[in-house]
Formats: structure tokens, C-alpha cells, sequence
């Protein structure tokens, strides 16, 4: 009997936060992360015994969950957690302040009604630590500093038959905590910290789990062999001004990689999730050559390789012949170079990583069940079995799912193991139990990443070839001058150096990527390549005391990348929920000197085959500036129109005749709630004439206003086909006088194209 074979591997992965120098970490995600996802991710399976999973551990994350389970770790983060409260300094009350709320709100801070409090008593200062810190009772800090380190204890020692006793009677206690909570707070994180890695080791003796690796600091692969490839999947892309090619940086990333896994847990790593599914022909050839058995990246890049699409339904199911080309396992043949690949299906993975911690569990799980059944349904029905690979982030998701998305995973878990016609494999057994005549076989891989298919989050946009010459040129220097150090001395500035080429410094430069420690990773990202100069014994060139990320005054405008279907409802759901969207931030460059206040800050445009999305966000100034509510600062109380233009490239030349092809929404606003709004055609709005349509006979159109404005319209309303092209703006009115406009002059533009040419299409960033 056919069978559906589903393979998860789940990427633990976190920046290497480390400064080697100072010994010191910036930040605190790597313990943070350790205390819930990894150990409950691996935990979870023991209750499924049949669910077999693949597990990538980065090797720089195993290496800094080692370093805090040796008690070697200087975290100044944990330092405060831990710290008497009538021991703190006004500094340290302040950085307390300023880090120990970060952390999702609505599913870790809300569950705690103490740290709840705290938080809102913190937003009540406009999250100004400095404003904030004298209002904050020595009490006050103590409470904050138990509750953000227990907000992050995993559910099995929290709820459940293996709770631990002396954790619940701590949340119980909900407040007032002592020196000795602390002391209990920090002994129950060293116990989960050092029970991490054993549980991973655990799992794969028994047969539940293989575990995979990546290069050891999450470089893009490609990118280090030649940083020209940046060009190739992207062509036209602005690329640095001097070119990376350091094949041996890549080769040496990756057998560390190996080695520490070995070293670890006792086995050499068969596969391979090469840093963000990035991978190209040298990449697979250089796995070979370290006898990597199996590699895995995205859809996209097999698309773009084999010059074929994956189609799918409006529900988001594959089409059968995509499915027959996307559900099975490659041989990459190249020379004398072999490599078994697997290629996710993005969609299923992005349902469980974006969407379902919006839905009830159960709802959730029958959905996914149903999705993937039925997209592999043709192949079982040709007799073959299906090989459905899943792979996406295993740590960052769970914030956004209340109880860091358990019952979700045991729903799945249950069904996938009562269901006879599904097994959960690990990759290796997946490639094992495949039939030799069933491979499907490829030569050549154009490079790609598992985001849009490209590199061009890590390369392409000025702050991201700014950091990659900064990254050459210490790459010269180690060169030119390592033979005249110390043995010490140089392995310190190598070290530095294979940090510095890790991936993750540049998703937060550029346009697509930003947090609350934008800077943090900046300061950072210059560290390390400063160290690579101090341990050489030469100062570091005064550019590295500049921020890579420049102020976002100007204007700045990101072209679609991709299909995008986001919730409309009015909530800031993240970039997750717009990633491939056109994205524009106003200009500021003139502000400070005419006194302007922005209400404006940025919108989104985007499409998928059937609606045009657009989402405005609002500047800081608007709440100050129109009013806001005073229980929940984020959502504006004041009375004002919004006004959002949609025209065709080519408008009738007619001056009284309004054109289907145009459409403007008059929102209006009143105590910060949407009244209602109105279909307006531009032309007879501008000659001071009525409605085309009121909200209740306008089909199709979606408008919601909360912390954001979001709205969808139905592409058929705009007569819009493929190729042609639309301008979009937005404006603010208040006493029938405009205060704000995005863009502030001309429109933001966005052409209408099919999902496959948005994919292959070439489009980069521009600033």
C-alpha cells in the first residue's frame, strides 16, 4: 500500500551572541529559547514514539548551550534577572527595564496577570526606560525580574503530570518574590539548560529523532564561495563593490559543523540543512567531498532549477503534477559529485509557522492533515509513495501560540500517528525506504535560498554590500598579515572572521528585517570584525565605529518579491504576515528642520492571484499628535478621515467620465474606531460628486483598522490584468484639512504579475 510520507525537520538555530573578546553576551535568545523550544520540541515526541523527526541543530547554538550548562557564560542579561533588586543600580534598573519585557506579549507576558501588570505599568511610559525606572518600586523590579525568566520555563515543567512541584508554587505565589525566589528561578534554569542537548542525544539512541547540521556559523554558503551568485539568482541585483570568494571559508564552516556534531553525539551527521536553505552546485559539491549524504532547501530553487512551477488550488493545494514533481527525493549528479536533496513545500510549512497560531488546535491539525493528504493523493494513486518534506523554524513560532503551541503539535502528532496511510519519517529513513527507480535526478542547482528563491535579504541593498566589504576587506587584512602574530593571535582574528560571515547579521540590515535590537546586532556584527584587527595587533579602520544601519530618514521603497495573503484584521501582525510584500517608509529628511510631525510612518502593497492588500502603519507622532487611548497606547481615540487612492497607470482622458479602473476608500474614523467607509471613483470625488458605492454594496472589499489599517479589494474591482500596473497612495484628514500623506508626493507603484514570473523575476531592493 502507497504511503504518505511525511518528513519534519525542525531548524534550531540563534546568532552567535558572543563577543569572544570581552567574553560577553549581547543577547539572551540562545538561553532564553534552551529554557522552552528546544527541550520541549524533543520532549513532545516521547509521547508519539512512531512520529520520527529530523532535528538541525546549528552548531554555534550547541556550542553556546554548552557554554552556559559549563557555567562560563557571561550574560549581563541573566546578571540583572539575578541580581538582589536592592542590589540594582538606577543603570541597572533601567537595562532591566529596557530588555526583560521582551517577549510576546499576548502568550508569555499576558499569562502571568503580575508581569502583565508590570508591563502595562512600563507602557505607561511609553516603554521609555529611563522615564520609566523611578516609578518602579524596588518590589516592582523583583516581581519583573522572576516572572520574565519563568515566563520562558517550558510547559512540561509548568503543567502536566512531570511539572516540576516547586516551579507551580513559585507562579502560584504570582507575586511579592524574594531572594530566595530568585535563587530557585536560577537553579531550575541551570537543570533545563543542561538537559537540552542529553534530550536530543536521548531521542536519536531510541530511533525518534535524526539530527542534522548546518555550517557552524550559519554563513550563506554560496555567498562565501562568491559573493557574484548574489547576481545570478537575481539578476541585476547591486552587488558589493569588492568581490567574497573564499571556497575554503565555506568547506572549513561546514566540517566544523560535522565535527562538533560528532563530538556531541557520538555519530557524524548523514544531512545537511545548509544556512537558510541557501545552496548552489559548489555547495552540494563541497557537501560530497565531507561525505554529506542528503542536503534540503526550498521549493523555489527546485522550481527555478528544473524551469517548472508548483501550482496550486485557492484552497493552497498542489496541483498533481506539481506534487508529483515536489513529493519526492533528488539525486544531484554532477562529475563524480552525489547528493540526495529534499525540497520543502513551502506552504505547508508556512501554515504552521504563520498562520495556525490563529486557529483552535484541533482546527489547526485537521487542517494541515487534510492539506497535505490531498496534494499527495494523485501520487498514492498511481501507486507510488509520496515524500512530503516540511521543514521551517522549530523555536520562534511557538511565542505566537498560546502554551508555545503544544496541544497544536499533539492534534498533529495524534493524527499523523492514527492514520495508517501516513509515516513520519526522519530524511535518512525516508531515503532508505525509497525505491531506486523512484529518484528524480538533477545537474545543476541555480542558487538560491529558501526566501524568494534568492540571496537578497543577505545581499543587494547598501547597508547589506556595505557589511560585506566590511567583511572583505578584514578578510585581506587576515591575510596579508596573520603570518606575523602569535599562533594565539591568529586563531582569535580566524575565529572572529567565521563568525563575522554568519548569516545573520545581515537579515537585519537592509529594508526587509528589523527588531527592537537593530542596533544591538549592529554594534555587534562591527565587534567581531574589530576584533579581527585588535588580534592581529593593528587598529581597526574608523569606519567600524560608524553604524552599518543608517537613520531611515529618507524615503525608501521595496518592490513585491512575492504572492502575499495576509489577515486582514487590523492587527500588527509582524513582517511574517507580509513578507513579499512592496514596502514604503516615509521620508523624514526634512522634518527636523520644518517641524513637521509624520502621522504616516510606512505601508505595505502586495498581491496574490485574486486581491490587492494594503496595510498603513501609523509614526509614533500620531498617537501623541491625534490622541490615544489610555488604556492600550497603541490604538488611536481621535476623529479623522483616511482617504486611499488605487488608479491605473493610464487614466481615460475624459475629464468627467470616471474610470473603472480606478477606486478610492473614504474611511472614516471617529474615537478611533472605523465608522464606515465608502467606494468613491477619484475623478468624481475631484468634481465634488457622490458615491459609487457605499460599504455594504461593495462585494469583495475588506477594510479593518486597529493598530494598523489593513484592507483587501478584489483585483476584478480595479479591471486589473497582468502587466499593467497601479499607484497606490494614502492620506490623513482631520477638520476636512489633509495632515499627512504617504507618499508625500507622487504614488507607490506596484505591477501586476503572475506568482511564477514574481518568483523568477529578478526584482532587488531599492532605497
Amino acid at each position: 500500500m502507497p504511503a504518505i510520507r511525511i518528513l519534519f525537520l525542525w531548524h534550531m538555530h540563534q546568532p552567535f551572541y558572543k563577543d569572544l573578546v570581552t567574553g560577553e553576551y549581547r543577547l539572551p535568545w540562545v538561553r532564553l529559547h534552551a529554557l522552552k523550544d528546544y527541550y520541549g520540541m524533543v520532549k513532545l515526541l516521547d509521547e508519539f514514539p512512531s512520529v520520527h523527526q529530523t532535528f538541525n541543530l546549528v552548531p554555534s547554538l550547541i556550542a553556546q548551550i554548552e557554554d552556559y550548562v559549563a557555567g562560563t557564560a557571561r550574560d549581563p542579561f541573566l546578571d540583572v534577572a539575578s541580581k538582589p533588586a536592592d542590589a540594582l543600580s538606577p543603570d541597572d534598573r533601567r537595562f532591566a527595564l529596557r530588555y526583560l519585557f521582551q517577549a510576546n506579549v499576548d502568550n508569555l507576558i499576558d499569562r502571568y496577570p503580575r508581569y502583565k501588570e508590570l508591563y502595562e505599568q512600563f507602557a505607561a511610559s511609553d516603554f521609555d526606560a529611563a522615564k520609566a525606572e523611578p516609578n518602579f518600586s524596588q518590589q516592582d523590579i523583583a516581581d519583573l525580574q522572576v516572572l520574565s525568566q519563568v515566563a520562558w520555563f517550558d510547559e512540561f515543567f509548568i503543567e502536566g503530570k512531570d511539572a516540576d512541584p516547586q516551579i507551580q508554587a513559585l507562579i502560584q505565589k504570582g507575586r511579592g518574590y524574594d531572594a530566595a525566589n530568585q535563587q530557585l528561578v536560577l537553579a531550575k534554569s541551570r537543570e533545563i539548560l543542561a538537559s537540552v542537548l542529553p534530550a536530543y542525544a536521548s531521542a536519536a539512541q531510541r530511533g525518534l529523532i535524526e539530527i542534522s547540521t548546518s555550517p557552524y556559523y550559519h554563513p550563506i554558503l554560496p555567498l562565501l564561495c562568491d559573493t557574484d551568485l548574489g547576481g545570478i539568482s537575481s539578476p541585476g541585483l547591486p552587488l558589493p563593490r569588492t568581490r567574497f570568494t573564499h571556497p575554503e571559508d565555506a568547506t572549513e564552516q561546514l566540517q566544523r559543523g560535522l565535527l562538533l556534531h560528532e563530538r556531541v553525539f557520538g555519530i557524524r551527521p548523514r544531512g545537511v540543512w545548509p544556512s537558510e536553505g541557501s545552496i548552489s552546485d559548489e555547495v552540494v559539491n563541497i557537501g560530497h567531498t565531507l561525505g554529506v549524504r542528503w542536503m534540503a532547501t526550498d521549493e523555489g530553487v527546485l522550481g527555478r532549477s528544473a524551469d517548472t512551477y508548483f501550482e496550486r488550488t485557492r484552497e493552497g493545494r498542489l496541483q498533481p503534477e506539481g506534487a508529483a514533481k515536489l513529493y519526492n527525493i533528488y539525486r544531484h549528479q554532477q562529475n563524480n559529485a552525489e547528493m540526495h536533496l529534499v525540497f520543502r513545500d513551502h506552504s505547508l510549512s508556512d501554515l504552521i509557522g504563520f498562520v495556525y497560531s490563529g486557529m483552535p488546535p484541533a482546527q489547526a491539525a485537521q487542517h494541515f492533515i487534510h492539506q497535505f493528504k490531498e496534494s499527495a493523493q494523485a501520487i498514492v494513486n498511481q501507486g507510488k509513495n509520496a515524500v512530503v518534506p516540511v521543514i521551517l523554524d522549530g523555536e520562534n513560532a511557538w511565542e505566537f501560540f498560546p502554551k508555545s503551541g503544544r496541544e497544536f503539535l499533539r492534534h498533529l502528532y495524534r493524527a499523523i500517528q492514527d492514520d495508517p496511510q501516513i509515516e513520519a519519517l526522519t530524511i535518512s529513513e525516508a531515503i532508505e525506504r525509497h525505491s531506486p527507480e523512484d529518484f528524480s535526478t538533477l545537474s545543476h542547482l541555480v542558487p538560491g535560498s529558501w526566501i524568494n528563491s534568492n540571496f537578497n535579504v543577505w545581499i543587494g541593498a547598501p547597508e547589506d554590500n556595505r557589511a560585506w566589504d566590511y567583511l572583505t576587506a578584514a578578510r585581506d587584512f587576515f591575510s596579508a598579515n596573520a603570518s606575523a602574530v602569535s599562533q594565539e593571535q591568529r586563531n582569535l582574528a580566524h575565529e572572529e572572521l567565521l563568525i563575522a560571515e554568519g548569516s545573520d547579521w545581515n537579515w537585519w540590515y537592509g529594508p526587509e528585517h528589523h527588531s527592537a535590537n537593530d542596533a544591538d546586532f549592529d554594534e555587534l556584527y562591527r565587534k567581531h570584525l574589530s576584533n579581527v584587527y585588535q588580534a592581529l595587533g593593528a587598529a581597526p579602520p574608523e569606519y567600524l565605529a560608524q553604524p552599518i544601519s543608517r537613520s531611515q530618514a529618507g524615503a525608501r521603497f521595496v518592490e513585491q518579491t512575492a504572492y502575499v495573503t495576509p489577515l486582514i484584521d487590523g492587527e500588527a501582525t509582524g513582517y511574517f504576515d507580509w513578507i513579499g510584500a512592496g514596502h514604503y517608509s516615509a521620508d523624514r529628511r526634512n522634518s527636523a528642520m520644518h517641524g513637521k510631525k509624520f502621522l504616516l510612518d510606512s505601508a505595505y502593497a502586495g498581491m496574490d492571484h485574486e486581491f490587492l492588500y494594503t496595510r498603513l502603519d501609523f509614526s509614533d507622532d500620531a498617537f501623541s499628535q491625534l490622541g490615544s487611548s489610555a488604556d492600550n497606547p497603541d490604538l488611536l481615540i481621535a476623529d479623522f478621515n483616511l482617504i486611499l487612492t488605487i488608479e491605473k497607470d493610464e487614466q481615460p482622458e475624459t475629464e468627467n467620465v470616471a474610470s473603472d479602473d480606478s477606486l478610492q476608500l473614504d474611511i472614516r474614523v471617529r474615537e478611533g474606531k472605523l465608522v464606515d467607509w465608502q467606494r468613491k471613483h477619484p475623478l468624481l470625488a475631484a468634481n465634488g460628486d457622490g458615491t459609487a458605492a457605499s460599504a455594504q454594496v461593495a462585494q469583495g472589499i475588506s477594510v479593518c483598522l486597529g493598530k494598523v489599517l489593513e484592507a483587501r479589494i478584489p483585483l476584478d474591482y480595479l479591471n486589473f490584468k497582468i502587466g499593467e500596473s497601479v499607484e497606490i497612495r494614502f492620506s490623513l484628514w482631520k477638520d476636512n484639512l489633509p495632515v499627512d500623506a504617504l507618499p508625500a508626493e507622487g504614488s507607490i507603484r506596484l505591477k501586476r504579475m503572475t506568482e511564477h514570473e514574481l518568483a523568477t523575476s529578478g526584482d532587488f531592493w531599492k532605497a
